[in-house]
């Protein structure tokens, strides 16, 4: 199995940028669809991105396209998912998560990482 830790998250004003990682240990990551998700408060747990597991192919929710890119760095068996334009309505707890395929439902998803929290203030 595969464990998954994020970092970096943080506050960030609306218009900024942040870069989230997403390290995993005791797979390779090209051996799974990596997926990004986000949870607001007293929200269910959305989906955000997900790239399969060669990184060649990605979709991104409508909400984040064209500001949200994911990335991997195979050498490094870490995954990004580089945020710019923030806005307010993207705080939220991301997680990363690692699964057999590149679908955009989290039940389908075996691994997840513990979170990392995004706040952008206004």
């Amino acid at each position: 199995q595969v464990q998954l830790v994020e970092s970096g998250g943080g506050l960030v004003q609306a218009g900024g940028s942040l870069r989230l990682s997403c390290a995993a240990s005791g797979r390779a990551i090209s051996d799974y669809a990596m997926g990004w998700f986000r949870q607001a408060p007293g929200k269910e747990r959305e989906f955000v991105a997900v790239e399969n597991w060669s990184g060649v192919s990605t979709n991104y929710a409508d909400s984040v396209k064209g500001r949200f890119t994911c990335s991997r760095d195979n050498a490094k068996n870490t995954v990004y998912l580089q945020m710019n334009s923030l806005k307010p309505e993207d705080t939220a707890v991301y997680y990363c998560a690692a699964g057999a395929r590149q679908v955009l439902n989290p039940n389908r998803y075996d691994y997840w990482g513990q979170g990392t929290q995004v706040t952008v203030s206004s």
